[in-house]
Order: structure tokens, then C-alpha cells, then sequence
């Protein structure tokens, strides 16, 4: 699927082009400070190990099924989640030149990133209503 196809309605809540713009530049910088977990399966982990911010996926994931999982941990470990259009442009955001699907932006005490970490958790509950 290209950017700007059809989208999963599962896909919920699908972040928008300005605010996916804001968080792939948060993503971006959660990688340069090791903040950054790539990958379902990595994202999982941060979740059931308590590290989990806040999880990114792709909603052009295929198949969506292997993502769904997520967003019924993230509810019962109460981690805001939000869906992006590209894998292409999350896997870019990450800083590897593969696809992407999910990844998780971690918890560290005294994070220079806390205070735009704590803004998309805004942004996504207001997503949410």
C-alpha cells in the first residue's frame, strides 16, 4: 500500500500529516538518545516490562493483524498509542532503512525528551475523544 491508500479502519486513532510530522521528529530523536525501542516484537517487550512512553505503528502494516495485539496492551498497562499512514516513513524516522511497523519510545529518568513526550500524550488523548 502507498502513502495516501486505503487505511484500515482498525487502524484507530490514525494520527494526522501534521501531527505524524511531530512524532517522527520525536521518534527521530528518541533514537538519538537509545530511547527507542524498533519492531513489534521490541515494542511488546518495553510494554510488558513497564519501559513503554508511548507506541508508534504503522496502519499500512500488512497484514494490520500482526499489530493488533498492541493496542490492548498499551490499554491495560494505560501507554497512549497511535497509528502513522507509512511504515516506510516510521522505519526513516527510526534511522534504519527498512520498514517499520511499530516501535516504542522509553522511559529514562531525566530525559531531555520528557516535556514533548508528556505534549503527544496530550495530543493523542484528544485523538482519542
Amino acid at each position: 500500500m502507498s502513502e495516501g491508500g486505503e487505511v484500515n479502519p482498525k487502524a484507530f486513532p490514525l494520527a494526522d500529516a501534521k501531527f505524524t510530522q511531530k512524532l517522527l521528529n520525536l521518534i527521530q530523536q528518541a533514537a538519538n538518545y537509545q530511547q527507542l525501542k524498533k519492531g513489534a516484537n521490541e515494542a511488546t517487550k518495553a510494554l510488558n516490562r513497564g519501559l513503554a512512553e508511548m507506541i508508534v505503528m504503522a496502519a499500512d502494516a500488512e497484514p494490520l493483524e500482526i499489530l493488533l495485539h498492541l493496542p490492548l496492551l498499551c490499554e491495560d498497562k494505560n501507554v497512549p498509542y497511535v497509528f502513522v499512514r507509512s511504515k516506510t516513513a516510521l522505519g526513516r524516522a527510526c534511522g534504519v532503512s527498512r520498514a517499520v511497523v511499530a516501535c516504542s519510545i522509553t522511559a529514562n529518568e531525566g530525559s531531555q525528551l520528557k516535556p514533548q513526550i508528556t505534549l503527544m500524550h496530550q495530543e493523542i488523548e484528544k485523538l482519542l475523544v
